[in-house]
């Protein structure tokens, strides 16, 4: 093992999926055209039919521009779409300026601490994280954390992740001395909410036991190896009906 997880719940940059549907419309029950355009960007996304799927996002984000204004939340949703799209297909620069662009909507919307800010700020230090731009991922990820932590509360699994995340930041640039605390806190957090067998938690394991592997503290780490094992165990003899 030894392998470090970056995240145990997700983090939406680095999962590299469509953001879609944050301000959802709806006309009398029916989906707007807006609506369906984002469906359809996300199928085609699915099917890694990039081409087809900028063309319809594109056309997602202009039709949002002309019916809801510039400021729109559906605006940032079709603008984080296209920063998806562009940063799986390797176009750096053009994510950053989507990117941005959906993160001030969002702030100007819905105020600076709201949890559909924190996850903007997610994608952006994702973006940075990919180019070894910790420098600048590292204040986004902790702002996003300190947003989780005022809405939702600390001991929140989102805040676990959050704590992930930012670990994730110092083990890759070997600082595993600031990463061990981040990790010992999510995994507290983790098994608080789901109990000590949740694969959440084995994830938080892992983490910390990839940590203690880097640091010489090979019998603390094979400890914590087998533990994810035997909840990796117990979990896929969960998924199977009984006999």
């Amino acid at each position: 093992m030894g392998n470090f997880l970056r995240v145990s719940r997700g983090w939406a940059g680095f999962l590299g999926l469509l953001y879609i549907g944050l301000a959802p419309c709806f006309v009398l029950g029916q989906k707007t055209e807006w609506d369906k355009l984002n469906d359809e960007a996300m199928s085609l996304f699915r099917q890694g039919l990039y081409e087809r799927t900028e063309e319809v996002a594109t056309m997602a984000l202009r039709i949002a521009e002309e019916v809801y204004g510039s400021d729109h939340l559906n605006v940032a949703t079709s603008l984080n779409n296209l920063g998806v799209l562009s940063k799986s297909q390797g176009r750096h620069i053009q994510a950053e300026l989507f990117y941005r662009r959906a993160l001030a909507i969002k702030e100007k919307v819905l105020g600076s601490d709201h949890p559909d800010v924190a996850t903007s700020l997610n994608n952006l230090a994702a973006l940075y994280f990919a180019d070894r731009k910790y420098d600048r991922a590292e204040p986004l990820c902790r702002r996003a954390l300190a947003i989780k932590e005022k809405v939702l509360g600390p001991g929140h699994p989102e805040v676990a992740t959050g704590l992930n995340n930012l670990a994730a930041m110092y083990y890759s640039q070997k600082k595993y001395g600031r990463a061990e605390p981040l990790c010992l806190r999510s995994l507290e957090i983790s098994e608080k909410a789901f109990g000590p067998d949740h694969p959440d938690v084995a994830a938080s394991l892992n983490n910390l036991a990839a940590i203690y592997r880097k640091t010489g503290r090979k019998d603390k780490a094979a400890v914590l190896e087998d533990r994810v094992a035997a909840i990796k165990k117990n979990s896929l003899s969960r998924s199977w009906p009984n006999s």
